[in-house]
């Protein structure tokens, strides 16, 4: 192989190997959505946060 050849094949095998490492990082940070139990607050709001929320006052 010529010397081109030679650059170019380490250049995109660095790149390979910094794409791979960045994709396992990105990948232990993060979980599956389906994979989180919803909160119960985000699916039935308490009720004090509707009292406080729907209260109008009059005088």
């Amino acid at each position: 192989m010529d010397k081109k050849k030679k650059i170019f094949v380490v250049v995109a095998i660095l790149f390979i190997v910094a794409t791979i490492i960045v994709g396992y990082d990105i990948s232990r940070k993060t979980s599956f959505p389906g994979s989180k139990k919803y909160l119960k607050e985000s699916i039935a709001p308490s009720e004090n946060v509707e009292k406080d929320s729907v209260e109008v006052k009059t005088k």
